[in-house]
């Protein structure tokens, strides 16, 4: 039963999310430094000091949670986002302005912050919805949080019997980091959502603003692109 699969679930992996972490601080840490705020290793160190307790406080799986590690998750989140958003609005201005004269490295630095926000909003899809990765794994059906996304697992139930097994209500599935991952993806890549629906007001906005940023980064950096060719 799908109940009495979520109550014996440990919880989802770490790894796959903290990989996800500790990429998009490597990503900011690299960063040319016109695109960063101050030193270069204070954001990146002031991550990982928020970081460290909540992986000492779920190493392995996702099974604890209290305010203060609620508060941590979010607030690492957000502070990734916020340095990200910075090294954007930086990277747009020296391309605007002229002031990008390093191809390649203006190049590169536009993937690395393409990249950090693919992962940043993964990590918020994955904070957000249903009460974040704890609530969805440990509790039970209907107790979850309203949900902020539809995923096709959500209703394939009524499906041939080789995809309906997959199914939320067969199976207990939950959506994991990597599903918010791919639902990051394609919301970047194709600027609208693909096969996962948003529900929630919150989680429209976040999809119309990571589809915004995602677009001007790519026509800022295909114009900038076409300049050096034809210089």
């Amino acid at each position: 039963m799908p109940d009495e699969a979520k109550q014996s679930h440990s919880g989802e992996p770490r790894l796959p999310a903290a990989i996800g972490v500790i990429v998009a601080i490597g990503l900011y840490a690299v960063l040319p430094s016109t695109l960063q705020i101050g030193p270069r290793f204070v954001i990146p160190a002031l991550e990982l000091l928020l970081f460290i307790p909540l992986v000492l406080a779920n190493p392995r799986r996702m099974s604890k949670e209290n305010r203060l590690l609620r508060r941590l998750s979010i607030g690492l989140v957000l502070l990734i986002a916020l340095s990200n958003t910075t090294a954007l609005v930086l990277l747009i201005r020296s391309l605007v302005t002229g002031q990008a004269t390093a191809g390649a490295q203006l190049l590169a630095a536009a993937g690395q912050v393409w990249l950090t926000n693919v992962l940043v909003f993964a990590l918020a899809y994955w904070e957000l919805d249903r009460g974040g990765p704890v609530t969805r794994f440990r509790v039970e059906r209907p107790g979850l949080p309203d949900a902020d996304f539809r995923f096709p697992q959500d209703e394939d139930h009524d499906a041939i019997s080789e995809v309906a097994q997959r199914s939320s209500a067969k199976s207990g599935w939950a959506p994991g980091f990597i599903d918010y991952l791919y639902v990051s993806v394609t919301n970047s890549s194709a600027f609208s959502p693909t096969d996962t629906m948003p529900l929630s007001v919150r989680a429209k906005l976040l999809m119309a603003v990571e589809s915004v940023s995602a677009l001007m980064v790519s026509i800022l950096v295909v114009s900038f692109a076409i300049g050096l060719l034809g210089s």
